[in-house]
């Protein structure tokens, strides 16, 4: 059976360069190993930026995340940076004594079902650039013999999803010769797809008022007075596509 859904990830991860898609194709694989939550995050190259997250969390926690800069204190995101070892995490496991903000962190997702979990480092040969975490509400049989029979496919999973999404996903953002930055490129690619700002928040695991921000933020930069003149500037850029 690993032979077949690793296979068929590879299949469909080289065909894909959609977000929405790349959030299926994993979750199907974790999925087939008894995985049925999962977080690809990408940490951010400055620190004025936000990560990019393709997960399947409620939408609502994952807002609510990136909103708060939980990359910054969290004590997962924390640990991979420490290490290049996979590790589990959660009640039982964690012995790291934990800031009050920690803990309302944790008793945050805690609400959403997310209570421990199994997180895999990604580095790039200078340090830590990217995780994914498989999450669970408890640590049930099913998921502890997920993680014991396949953790090895998934850590080689983790690597080839992050160089994909690296690869197609990953550009200079420069939209008629100025530069937008993570959020505001892709809200804007999503509205030239025909994507309301709903639509592109459900996308992107951000509240709408948020894809409008980043939507309006990115008109100002390129001095236009409406989103669909922002659209054409970005449908008209030799860039836009990266």
């Amino acid at each position: 059976m690993r032979q077949v859904v690793v296979q068929t990830f590879i299949d469909r991860l080289s065909a894909s360069i959609d977000p929405v898609e790349l959030r299926s194709i994993l979750a199907d694989a974790a999925a087939a190993f008894g995985l049925h939550a999962f977080a690809y995050l990408s940490l951010p190259r400055r620190s004025d930026e936000k990560p990019f997250l393709i997960s399947t969390y409620p939408t609502k926690w994952t807002a609510h995340y990136l909103e708060s800069r939980y990359e910054r204190l969290d004590p997962v995101i924390l640990q991979i940076q420490r290490g290049t070892e996979p590790f589990e995490w959660g009640p039982g496991v964690s012995s790291a004594e934990l800031s009050k903000r920690q803990r309302q962190l944790f008793d945050e997702a805690a609400q959403f079902d997310i209570r421990c979990g199994y997180t895999i480092p990604i580095n790039d040969g200078r340090g830590p650039v990217a995780a994914v975490t498989f999450a669970t509400n408890e640590r049930h049989p099913a998921f502890s013999r997920g993680i014991e029979r396949h953790g090895e496919g998934l850590q080689w999973m983790a690597g080839l999803y992050h160089a994909h999404i690296r690869r197609t996903l990953s550009g200079d953002r420069v939209v008629a010769g100025v530069r937008l930055s993570p959020r505001e490129f892709d809200c804007l690619r999503w509205a030239a797809l025909g994507k309301s700002a709903w639509d592109t928040a459900q996308i992107l695991g951000i509240t709408r008022r948020t894809a409008a921000f980043h939507l309006e933020n990115a008109k100002q930069k390129l001095g236009v007075r409406t989103i669909p003149q922002a659209v054409a500037r970005f449908s008209a850029s030799p860039r836009s596509g990266s």
